[in-house]
């Protein structure tokens, strides 16, 4: 019998999906090491959301008296109950009719054309997770460091998530989604990662202000939490206000813009600090160029710097802490002159299921309407949350090697 659309159904459902999922989270670094759980993800009316409780005070019904002094007075634990909806997210892949055809006329022809754009989807929906695991939350991926125009060109801080090809929004800052005028869905043209100099495709000549950021279009707002909202001292995190409740403050070591050199004293300081607080860092995150700064300390203190293999596959050089050796990790997508140090167990990724292909109806592939054109549609509801914010530290302005 001919290969046909329920063929080609079949395909995608029982081969390319799980190569998929495989493959994705060999992909991710940061990502790798957090739990990812459907424990607690309810659906209820207006989507899906997670829900658990928080433990922000302690019973200070506590002291000492004399002989017939009135007792202390009784008192109870604090807590709050979390409830954070997941965010959705999509990746799009199109078929053209012509292209279907080939599943009846030449199935090689077409299995190889799938390979090339399952994989591609893959790569990109991978990629763009783990930009998300290091995101604020709202989507910024560059911040404009000087205001120019008008003109076709605009200038960031960091080039680091932005890719030739890309469709963004320019808005007027992180805590707001307004889009400036010309700013709506512009196609990046060209990138030069030394000066910072973005050039958008020709259109409408934009004039850019100090703060303005770049996120995809429409993302503003609507993307799952990363590490730089969650490891913060400020900003409401999952409907819980830290100028409210202090203790639910994440530690934060900048230095003003300024870099300065890495020191075991300035790591060891911040793993006392979420000690003090209850918790155990597991693990350093950070950009290649901090790990190289590290190894290049080690060396200079004639400490062993060969790499050791940790739990989960791992391969990182050790920080010795008092309590045992932490893994650093590199990663290539952690914010350039960053170190993050987190406590594992207070991270998870909420999510119904992993990545897979909508099949509500029965069929994976729909028809485009008004053209001759397939489209299937990847999706992964999900969120990353913490139980205890103040169990993670970042030390920002690092010198790298």
């Amino acid at each position: 019998m001919p290969a046909d659309l329920s063929t080609v159904n079949t395909l995608l459902k029982e081969i390319y999906q799980g190569r998929l999922q495989n493959q994705l989270q060999n992909e991710l670094v940061g990502m790798k090491r957090i739990e990812q759980t459907s424990d607690g993800v309810e659906s209820n009316v207006g989507g899906k959301y997670v829900v658990f409780p928080l433990k922000i005070s302690r019973n200070q019904g506590i002291g000492y008296r004399n002989e017939s002094e009135q007792l202390p007075l009784a008192g109870q634990q604090g807590y709050t109950r979390v409830q954070i909806g997941l965010r959705y997210g999509y990746g799009a892949l199109k078929m053209t009719g012509q292209l279907m055809e080939l599943a009846t006329s030449n199935t090689q022809a077409f299995s190889n054309t799938m390979d090339l754009e399952i994989s591609g989807l893959k790569d990109d929906v991978a990629k763009d997770q783990a930009r998300i695991f290091y995101g604020d939350g709202v989507g910024t991926m560059a911040t404009v460091s000087a205001a120019t125009g008008p003109l076709q060109t605009l200038t960031v801080a960091n080039t680091q998530y932005l890719e030739v090809g890309q469709v963004v929004d320019i808005t007027t800052s992180s805590t707001n989604s307004t889009v400036i005028t010309g700013g709506t869905a512009r196609t990046i043209a060209s990138i030069v990662p030394a000066t910072g100099v973005v050039t958008l495709v020709t259109g409408t000549a934009i004039t850019t202000a100090l703060g303005n950021t770049i996120v995809r279009t429409a993302n503003w707002g609507k993307e799952p939490n990363g590490l730089a909202s969650i490891v913060s001292t400020t900003g409401t995190l999952h409907n819980v206000d830290p100028n409210l409740v202090p203790i639910w403050k994440a530690t934060v070591d900048a230095n003003g813009g300024s870099n300065r050199a890495l020191s075991e004293a300035l790591m060891i300081t911040q793993v006392d600090l979420v000690r003090t607080l209850g918790a155990k860092t597991s693990l350093f995150l950070t950009s290649l160029g901090v790990r190289r700064s590290y190894f290049n300390l080690l060396q200079q203190q004639r400490q062993f710097t060969g790499t050791q293999e940790f739990a989960g596959g791992f391969k990182g050089l050790a920080f010795a802490a008092g309590g045992g050796n932490i893994p650093l990790v590199e990663d290539p997508d952690c914010p350039k002159n960053t170190l993050y140090g987190l406590d594992e167990s207070s991270l998870k990724v909420y999510r119904d299921s992993d990545w897979h292909f909508l099949n509500r109806d029965g069929s994976i592939w729909k028809w485009v309407h008004g053209f001759d054109q397939y489209e299937a549609i990847l999706a992964k509801y999900w969120e990353l949350a913490t139980n205890r914010r103040n169990a993670n530290f970042v030390i920002k302005d690092i010198t790298e090697a």
